[in-house]
């Protein structure tokens, strides 16, 4: 962790614009975790992050589809502190821990809708948002919609924030989530 330059604030020691969303972590988790006291550095990023964070909790995807997205992101950027804890909200959320698993390696989900919205989670970061016009109506036959593909966008903004933040930082995982660390596996080619 870089805490010479990105050190853990607690409402304390925060910035005074930063304590509101601080406060609001702790409503959201019972606890404020690392990633939100590194934030609080700058109470803009802390305030957008919260914000888009309890927007996406109340899109039209469900709780399994939201850790879905959030996984599948949190590997592709992987994000060592991010993981661990969506894989708790997902267990949460009632996800199998073989999705878990798979999600965690990069796999496949049990359930095609599921594995769908996964699949156009990883395109649009992988090609930067540009999908063609087959693999959006994938997803539409799967049975998403177009709102649910905006909220897909929403939920890697959040992922963005969050993923960037962690790597730059080195966030500390916190012991809450520390049974779940997480190293992204090294996929070996034959």
């Amino acid at each position: 962790m870089n805490t010479d330059k990105f050190p853990l604030l607690e409402k304390d020691t925060a910035p005074e614009a930063s304590v509101e969303w601080l406060e609001k972590a702790e409503e959201n988790f019972g606890m404020i975790p690392n990633v939100e006291k590194v934030m609080a550095l700058s109470p803009q990023l802390l305030a957008g992050y919260t914000f888009m964070w309890d927007g996406f909790n109340t899109a039209s995807l469900d709780a399994q589809e939201r850790q879905v997205v959030y996984l599948t992101a949190n590997y592709e950027n992987e994000c060592n502190y991010c993981v661990p804890w969506h894989s708790i909200l997902a267990e949460q959320s009632g996800l199998s821990e073989k999705d878990i698993e798979a999600l965690k390696g990069g796999g496949s989900l049990s359930d095609s809708k599921q594995n769908a919205l996964s699949q156009f989670t990883r395109l649009l970061i992988a090609n930067r948002g540009k999908v063609s016009q087959m693999q959006l109506q994938e997803f539409f036959d799967a049975g998403y919609n177009s709102q649910q593909a905006l909220e897909v966008i929403l939920a890697l903004a959040v992922k963005l924030i969050s993923n960037y933040t962690n790597s730059i930082a080195g966030t500390p995982l916190d012991q809450e989530a520390a049974h779940k660390r997480w190293v992204k596996p090294v996929i070996r080619e034959a």
